[in-house]
């Protein structure tokens, strides 16, 4: 049987995470977590974790981990975390299946 993963970090937000990790001499865990606010109602946040922490969900890529708490999964389950860098610069972007709309900065969203 096969499942659809909770949450899936690409290849390349993966290297971005490992390179950042690295450069401040932090474990290379990347949290997602969603809060209150934004032009659109919730927005993304994202930061290096320390750890893993009970109950969070988490996602394996290239020796990187994501990590999800248990609130913030319920608006982002089925999503991808991906790097992106274009001419408006590079950021971390969420490909949220749950989001009924998004704001046009890609960092926040509405369910």
């Amino acid at each position: 049987m096969n499942e659809t993963p909770e949450i899936a970090l690409t290849a390349s937000a993966a290297a971005r995470v490992a390179a950042i990790a690295k450069r401040q001499g932090k474990p290379p865990i990347l949290r997602l977590a969603v809060d209150g606010g934004g032009c659109a109602g919730f927005q993304y946040r994202f930061g290096l974790a320390d750890a893993v922490e009970a109950g969070d969900t988490t996602a394996l890529q290239d020796g990187v981990t994501l990590v999800v708490d248990e609130v913030s999964l319920d608006l982002v389950r089925g999503s991808a975390v991906d790097f992106v860098e274009s001419l408006g610069g590079a950021a971390f972007q969420v490909t949220n299946p749950n989001a009924a709309s998004g704001c046009g900065c890609g960092t926040s969203f509405s369910v």
